[in-house]
């Protein structure tokens, strides 16, 4: 249109310079005129014409293009409103009050339907200013094809957990040399699958136990092969033998002591192993409770003169005059595989010195387990013992601690001045 239109402006300038010519040129240039205007009319209908239909097509496609969108959200609301664990990695969604991103499986209560945004990723999420959520940790699985695989395999292991299975057997599932297979689990979680499939069977026996099976059935419901097996594998994670723990620990003993110490009443309780709880709180009330919510079914006794030695070995490594150091006490613990992970490292954090929890995840193997790595050092039931104390965030600050955060200044300022 626009080019019509200046041809037409130059012909009509033309004209007018030639106004003193003879008649017969003016006559042709005012042909010459008549049918350049026709033809310009022609074009601008055209051009007009052209332009209309364009623009109706392109409204159509924009149409076109906003009902797929909002068929696309439908979809994924819906995803989310049935918490489809097979859409994590395809989307995550928004929360505008809570200022919250989640993975379409989350746990967490459904929100309204109107502060819910939807992004592709969760790299997008975060630069609209929204952060990940720390129930479902929506960006473990976004975008990233080595866990994705490893939640895979997860999930068949729980599946199968009946089954005998092998790294070899896993690997031909799932396409993998058994050496590539081993190395990508381990990087991922921090133990192997073994550790793992140990880890499924022991959680199946506890549950059945807990329910009421007796020993033979919830072994072989596990996988377990023969009670002999299941007896060397679980009688050092569980504490005592599975039939006392069916029994709700009935005939389990526990020894404790109640004393003073400088980070206020400290109790410390023991089984013929070795030191299974050490606790602080301002009363000896709070300490009975502490003991009976860790072992409620155990023959919990009092015995000072039994942990007699121990009760002071620990008041004098609090006050850095224990020459031993606090990795030969002898612990009885239970604890998962990659909690052990943390928990042996800890003891070797040399007194005095502190590690953020980003170093520990680090020195691990497991660089992006900060958050477990902190989850390990607030479930660590053995104060002092296992130095959790000793671990910090990264910019200085104290973090956490299970008993109080003045006891952890206290314990920190007391190492660092020898006592």
């Amino acid at each position: 249109m626009r080019g019509a239109r200046l041809s037409y402006v130059r012909g009509m300038a033309t004209n007018a310079i030639l106004s003193e010519q003879d008649t017969t040129e003016s006559a042709t240039s005012e042909a010459a005129v008549s049918e350049s205007s026709t033809s310009e009319s022609t074009v601008k209908n055209a051009s007009i014409k052209d332009v209309l239909d364009q623009s109706s097509a392109g409204r159509g496609t924009t149409r076109s293009a906003d009902r797929s969108a909002a068929r696309n959200e439908e979809r994924r609301w819906q995803a989310v409103l049935e918490r489809d664990g097979a859409q994590d990695g395809t989307f995550v969604f928004a929360v505008a009050s809570t200022g919250v991103f989640c993975r379409p499986s989350c746990p967490a209560r459904r929100p309204r339907r109107e502060n819910v945004r939807f992004f592709a990723h969760a790299a997008a999420a975060e630069r609209a200013g929204f952060r990940a959520c720390l129930r479902c940790r929506p960006k473990a699985v976004d975008g990233n094809p080595r866990s994705a695989l490893v939640r895979e395999i997860c999930r068949y292991i729980e599946q199968h957990i009946e089954d005998r299975l092998t790294l070899g057997g896993l690997a031909r599932a799932f396409g993998r040399s058994p050496f590539h297979l081993q190395r990508m689990f381990k990087a991922v979680l921090g133990v192997s699958p073994k550790a793992y499939i140990d880890a499924c069977r022991l959680r199946l026996v506890k549950r059945n136990l807990q329910a009421g099976h007796d020993v033979t059935t919830s072994l072989y419901a596990a996988g377990y092969g023969s009670s002999s097996r299941l007896y060397e594998r679980t009688s050092s994670q569980l504490g005592m033998t599975p039939e006392k723990y069916r029994r709700g620990a009935v005939a389990a003993i526990v020894r404790f002591t109640i004393t003073s110490s400088p980070l206020g009443r400290m109790l410390i309780a023991a089984t013929d192993k070795g030191i299974c709880a050490i606790q602080f709180a301002d009363s000896d009330g709070e300490l009975h409770q502490g003991l009976m919510r860790e072992f409620p079914f155990a023959a919990r006794k009092r015995d000072d003169a039994a942990l007699a030695e121990w009760r002071v070995s620990l008041v004098q490594l609090m006050k850095g005059q224990e020459k031993r150091p606090a990795s030969l006490l002898p612990l009885d613990i239970r604890a998962t595989a990659f909690q052990r992970r943390v928990w042996e490292h800890l003891r070797r954090i040399p007194r005095g010195e502190t590690q953020s929890y980003s170093t520990v995840a680090k020195e691990i193997g497991m660089p992006k387990a900060t958050r477990a790595v902190a989850r390990a050092c607030a479930t660590n039931p053995v104060a002092v013992a296992i130095p959790c104390h000793r671990v910090v965030r990264e910019d200085g600050g104290l973090g956490g601690y299970r008993w109080g955060m003045e006891r952890k200044e206290r314990l920190l300022a007391m190492e660092r001045v020898g006592g």
